[in-house]
């Protein structure tokens, strides 16, 4: 059902990944955990959320068996907390140390995180999802996307609007508790978010559980005085 449809745009919207209830219990956590918005794989709750929303990801064909969660990001905008992203592909990985390897760039250390730019290769495999804990419409900075655009690769920021005006550009918004997988080559954007509304999102990212290059994931410490479950 969804499998065609996520291989040709490079993205897909998926009802209904939590209830009421576990969401309810999600916000919760957040809101303790927002101040460490990179490090929620080290949580053992949104760990635990991580294998279970790998799990809905496979059974609907997104994703392969092997497949591992590799990170989590919290974002939170709002009328206080409000910005724009510009188009752009997400195209840096968090590893455990650095390989040297004329394939691998832009190295870069993210709140104590070393994060790299592996080849296309590796990063056409990812696969992101974006779990909406609030309602997220174009009026609330909802993602914008250039459908079909993870296929051409990496993307020079001089063909990033020819690629636009060929392909267009989709607005898509998400209902709570929903999520949207999509490409991490996939160029996307978002506007500022209008009025008060509020929009929170976590953000994972599934990939092969062993790199090329002599690469391993960064494995987040855990926080063993973390709750385990959101339930």
């Amino acid at each position: 059902m969804y499998a065609d449809s996520f291989t040709q745009s490079g993205h897909v919207t998926l009802p209904a990944m939590v209830d009421a209830a576990e969401l309810q219990a999600i916000a919760a956590m957040l809101a303790q955990t927002m101040a460490r918005p990179r490090e929620m794989l080290s949580l053992p709750w949104c760990a635990a959320l991580a294998d279970k929303l790998r799990g809905q990801l496979v059974a609907a064909g997104l994703l392969p068996a092997g497949f591992v969660s590799v990170q989590c990001t919290a974002f939170e905008k709002s009328r206080d907390q409000n910005w724009l992203v510009a188009p752009h592909q997400d195209l840096s990985i968090p590893v455990a140390r650095r390989v040297d390897d004329p394939a691998l760039s832009g190295w870069s250390d993210k709140d104590g995180t070393l994060f790299v730019q592996p080849p296309v290769a590796v990063l056409a495999q990812l696969v992101a999802l974006r779990l909406h804990i609030d309602a997220c419409q174009a009026h609330d900075g909802a993602l914008k996307v250039v459908p079909g655009s993870h296929l051409a690769g990496r993307i020079q920021e001089a063909d990033k609007a020819h690629l636009k005006a060929t392909r267009g550009e989709v607005v898509c918004p998400v209902a709570p508790g929903g999520g949207m997988a999509m490409r991490p080559l996939l160029l996307h954007a978002s506007s500022k978010a209008t009025g008060d509304s509020r929009r929170r999102v976590l953000h994972f990212v599934f990939g092969p559980a062993v790199l090329p290059f002599g690469m391993e994931w960064a494995s987040p410490e855990p926080d063993s005085s973390a709750p385990r479950s959101v339930r």
